[in-house]
């Protein structure tokens, strides 16, 4: 029988403007050690996608690593890969966004390596066939998917060890299934048991076989380096392989020319299993889980995943309305951006269109705050150059759905801060924009549950604990680690949005109910939607709303006003009602060191910071302070928001904003007026 060919190819990236250090770290533990080992091995032939900041990155400050890409790639042993250069989810992007991010990737290859890239790494496996026009325009003649893909289509796994073709409007694409158990025994089992999967896919038929899989996992992933390296795991692996007699390392560009596809194909809208599972309503999640778990009592095989599909990738921009602001605001821009041709505009715009931040998983993603930071300032960079090349007279007051959630949103841009309002939730500040520092003060991410909360404190079963020794290594997608007891304190859920100027009633204050959110909220305005109105440099809301006291609605009137002035916002609430009650005014803020900011001088940690009209937010890492006055003394309090997530070390505590409250006492109405400053 002839030799069944092994496709091994690694997918690197990082996100766009990463901490440098983090990514000089996977250099030299994962990406050049990598390579290292593969020359020594002319034998071995594999394939390497790397986003293309990355590439960038590596050019620039690593040479060693690029000129071996280049002895690898000159000496045939190694095939790149394209995709978006940012690395975008491409069915989230505009379509010539989608064609231009690949094309940009294709020069930087062409230029660097002196090939064409046939083939395109999909980020994070996200499938859907409106792209296969665009990636044929631009030369891609095939693509990468998990097998998966084609299990929820209904194929069976045993005919999957090949490859297919596709098509859209007529435009042609072949696929190739990554195998998932390659995949999970890769690089965790050892070499020789790899290497007898290989012999039974061979010996049952197989026509290929396809593995393509983070090259983070060779090297950076916990226990990984000491494996792959330092105890021979891959050079094992490849000598396995090589001398095996029944398989050997393949190129796609090769197969394709010496194997006809197996038979056409249409996949469904998907991403990878576990993708599903994530993408979903937390309960939905657990729900699916205990769904899987009683099918798999009577089905042995891959039954249930034909038939039980989590949600899509894009279902992240409704779980997460901070992932969907972001999303919107570069769908948006694009439009604009490729209007004016501009290119700082439109390289600001692909850098904004990086898909880490966007979705969260095993990995922090959109829990970045860091992630999110160099998001928005993509965005207001991007938003700035449009601003330039266009013209804009400041102050400009524009109007819109921008997030595309059926209610109009109201953006004010100044000479140096923009400020976005929403009227879904009742006139609430979610963007305060820094433009010379390129930051938002409000990226900010709400507390809320997830369905793996409950499993980082839950020991372990006997029969499930993970046995690490000399003949294999955990995996990170086992979830096995446990996270201590202490963190359960974090466990706090968010009913609203972490926006400013929230508006809370109550019948009376309590710091600690509100950062543990068991406060009783008596009026219907803190997610509930406004009627907006704008004039030349102003907007305004309004909303008649109710506030519930011992079964009885009592109706009540709020009118907020934002109106810049020089470098300041300047607002006023005017609330009517003759109920004695209290009112809450919330504001979120988001520092680079929340760790360490002070109001007046005073650590955040201490909760209370007296009475005044004046009172400064800052950190020690932030190009500037957040300044809030009121026409009157008033007494403020903070705490700062942490969540509690997954992550691929076990799970990351982390700051997410400052939460102000600041308490007034209404009897028969109150009028609130002041100012924020960015100093």
């Amino acid at each position: 029988m002839k030799k069944l060919p092994v496709h091994l190819g690694i997918h690197c990236h990082q996100p766009v403007e990463n901490f440098y250090h983090v990514v000089d770290y996977a250099v030299e533990k994962s990406y050049l050690p990598y390579f290292e080992v593969a020359l020594t091995k002319p034998d071995f032939r594999f394939s390497v996608h790397y986003s293309g900041w990355l590439l960038e990155y590596i050019k620039n400050n690593h040479s060693k690593l690029f000129s071996m890409m280049k002895q690898a790639t000159d000496s045939d042993q190694a095939e790149f890969f394209s995709g978006g250069y940012y690395e975008p989810v491409l069915a989230s992007i505009p379509s010539k966004d989608r064609r231009e991010q690949i094309r940009k990737l294709n020069g930087f290859i062409e230029d660097n390596f002196k090939v064409s890239p046939k083939g395109l790494w999909l980020t994070e496996r996200v499938w859907d066939s409106s792209i296969i026009p665009d990636c044929a325009e631009v030369g891609i003649e095939y693509v990468i998917v998990d097998d998966y893909h084609f299990i929820a289509a209904g194929f069976y796994e045993s005919m999957l060890h090949t490859h297919f073709k596709t098509e859209q409007d007529g435009h042609e694409m072949l696929i190739f299934p990554i195998s998932e158990k390659l995949r999970y025994l890769t690089p965790f089992k050892p070499a020789d048991e790899v290497a007898d999967y290989l012999r039974s896919v061979q010996e049952a038929g197989g026509k290929s076989i396809t593995i393509f899989d983070d090259g983070e996992k060779f090297g950076l992933w916990p226990e990984t380096h000491e494996w792959v390296y330092e105890k021979g795991w891959l050079s094992d692996f490849i000598d396995a392989v090589t001398e095996s007699g029944h398989s050997e390392f393949a190129l796609f560009k090769d197969t394709v020319k010496e194997q006809k596809p197996a038979q056409i194909t249409y996949l469904p809208t998907v991403s990878y299993f576990e993708m599903g599972e994530w993408s979903l309503f937390s309960e939905r999640t657990l729900q699916m889980e205990n769904v899987i778990r009683e099918l798999e009592k009577t089905h042995e095989d891959d039954t249930t995943k034909v038939f039980v599909k989590g949600g899509i990738w894009k279902n992240f921009l409704v779980k997460y309305p901070e992932s969907n602001r972001i999303h919107k605001r570069t769908v948006s821009l694009s439009k604009k951006a490729n209007e004016s041709g501009d290119l700082q505009l439109l390289d600001a715009l692909y850098k904004a269109q990086c898909n880490d931040v966007l979705w969260h998983g095993i990995f922090g993603g959109l829990y970045l705050p860091n992630l999110r930071n160099n998001a928005y300032r993509f965005i207001i960079e991007a938003e700035k150059r449009l601003e330039e090349v266009s013209g804009m007279k400041f102050p400009s007051v524009e109007t819109g759905d921008f997030d595309y959630d059926g209610y109009d949103e109201a953006y004010i841009r100044t000479q140096s801060t923009n400020y976005m309002f929403v009227s879904r939730d009742c006139g609430q500040l979610t963007s305060l924009e820094d433009k010379d520092n390129l930051f938002n003060f409000l990226n900010t991410l709400a507390r809320r549950k997830e369905a793996y909360h409950e499993k980082l404190f839950a020991a372990p079963e006997e029969s499930e604990n993970i046995e690490t020794n000399d003949e294999a290594i955990a995996n990170i997608h086992d979830g096995k680690a446990k996270v201590d007891e202490e963190y359960r304190k974090h466990l706090v859920f968010d009913w609203h949005n972490k926006n400013s100027f929230i508006d809370h009633f109550v019948a009376e204050f309590d710091l600690e109910a509100f950062e543990k959110v068991t406060f009783t909220e008596m009026g219907d305005f803190a997610n509930q939607p406004a009627d907006m109105k704008t004039e030349k440099t102003s907007v305004a809301f309004t909303r008649d709303g109710g506030i519930y006291k011992n079964g009885v609605k009592h109706s009540i009137n709020i009118r907020k006003a934002f109106k810049p002035v020089k470098n300041s916002l300047n607002f006023e609430i005017d609330i009517k009602n003759k109920l004695d009650i209290c009112y809450v005014m919330e504001l979120n803020f988001h520092l680079n060191n929340m760790s360490e900011a002070t109001i007046n001088e005073i650590p955040v940690s201490e909760g209370s910071f007296g009475k005044s009209e004046k009172f400064t937010l800052k950190d020690t890492n932030t190009p500037k302070c957040v300044k809030i006055n009121f026409n009157s003394s008033v007494e403020m309090f903070a705490y700062t928001t942490k969540t509690l997530s997954q992550s691929e070390s076990g799970a990351d505590l982390t700051d997410q904003g400052i939460c102000i409250l600041v308490p007034f006492e209404m009897n028969g109405g109150i009028n609130i007026k002041g100012s924020i400053e960015l100093l």
